[in-house]
C-alpha cells in the first residue's frame, strides 16, 4: 500500500502501539494513533514533534469502551485499522473472579470486533479495499499458567480474526494477526501484577508466592524479556503491506515453540 494510506492505531500511548505509530509515521504514512487517555495525547503528541513527524502523525484519544470516541473515530478516512489496544488479567483461571475476567473480554475482544465490524461496513459503503490488523499474542495459542486469563481473551481474538479473514476477503479486505513473544515493553510485567489485588492466602487455594515463582519462570528470563524493537520494525513492514502471511509470530524461535506445542496437544493424555 502507498504512504499516502492512513492507518489508525489502537492503543497508540504506550508499547507497541506507540512505537509503531512513530515508527509508520517516520516511514511516511499517514497515522491517526488513537489513546486511551487524555495524558498520553500530550506526551505523543510532544513526541512526534520531537521525532519530526508532527505533520504525519495525528494523535486523538481513542478509548475503545466509550461509544462517543468510537462514534468520532467513524468520522475519520482510514485505510488501515491496527486493533492494538488491550489489558491483561492474570492468576488461575480456576480461582480468578469471573467479573474480572469479563471485563478483559469486553476490551480485548468484544471493543476490537465491534470497531472492527463497524469500520468494515465503512470500507465496504465506500468501496475501499481496506485492510485490518488484530495485535494477538503467543498468548492466543498456548495458555500458561499464571497468565492464562489474558491468554483466553487472546484465544478468543484468533477465532473472531480467522472468521473475519474468510467472511471479509469477498470484499476486498484484507485481515492480518500479529503474534508477539516475550518483549520486554512492560505489558507482560503489568499482567502478571494484576492477579496479587485479589488473590488472598487466607481463601484461595493458590498462594501468591507460588504464582509469584510461576511468573519468574514465564517473565523473569531472556525468552521473556527480548529487545521490542524487532517486533515494532517488523510490524512497520507487515501492518501496510499489501501481501504477507495471515498469521505472524515473533520471534522464530516462539513460532517453533508454538507449532511444536500445538502438535503435542494432539498427544496429550488426561
Amino acid at each position: 500500500m502507498a504512504t499516502t494510506k492512513t492507518i489508525l492505531i489502537t492503543g497508540g500511548g504506550t508499547g507497541f502501539g506507540e512505537g509503531v505509530s512513530l515508527g509508520l509515521a517516520k516511514a511516511g504514512y499517514n497515522v491517526i494513533a488513537g489513546v486511551h487517555i487524555s495524558p498520553q495525547v500530550t506526551s505523543l503528541r510532544r513526541k512526534a514533534k520531537e521525532a519530526g513527524v508532527e505533520n504525519k502523525l495525528r494523535v486523538e484519544k481513542l478509548d475503545i469502551l466509550d461509544a462517543y470516541d468510537v462514534k468520532n473515530a467513524l468520522t475519520w478516512d482510514v485505510d488501515i485499522l491496527f486493533n492494538n489496544a488491550g489489558y491483561g488479567e492474570s492468576g488461575p483461571v480456576f480461582e480468578i473472579p469471573v467479573d474480572l475476567l469479563r471485563k478483559n473480554f469486553e476490551t480485548n475482544v468484544f471493543a476490537p470486533l465491534e470497531l472492527s465490524q463497524k469500520f468494515a461496513a465503512k470500507f465496504i459503503k465506500e468501496k475501499k479495499k481496506g485492510k485490518i490488523v488484530f495485535t494477538s499474542s503467543m498468548g492466543g495459542l498456548v495458555a500458561p499458567v499464571g497468565l492464562a486469563p489474558y491468554c483466553t481473551t487472546k484465544f478468543a481474538l484468533e477465532g473472531v480474526a480467522e472468521a473475519l479473514q474468510q467472511e471479509l476477503a469477498p470484499y476486498g479486505i484484507q485481515v492480518q494477526t500479529i503474534n508477539p513473544g516475550g518483549y520486554f515493553t512492560g505489558f507482560n510485567e503489568r499482567v502478571g501484577e494484576t492477579a496479587f489485588r485479589w488473590l488472598d492466602d487466607t481463601k484461595n487455594f493458590t498462594k501468591k508466592a507460588d504464582l509469584t515463582g510461576q511468573l519468574d519462570l514465564l517473565l523473569g528470563n531472556d525468552s521473556g524479556r527480548l529487545d521490542p524493537e524487532e517486533m515494532i520494525s517488523a510490524m512497520i513492514k507487515i501492518i501496510p503491506a499489501d501481501t504477507g502471511k495471515y498469521r505472524n509470530v515473533l520471534p522464530q524461535f516462539i513460532e517453533d515453540f508454538l507449532k511444536d506445542h500445538q502438535q503435542k496437544v494432539w498427544q496429550k493424555t488426561i
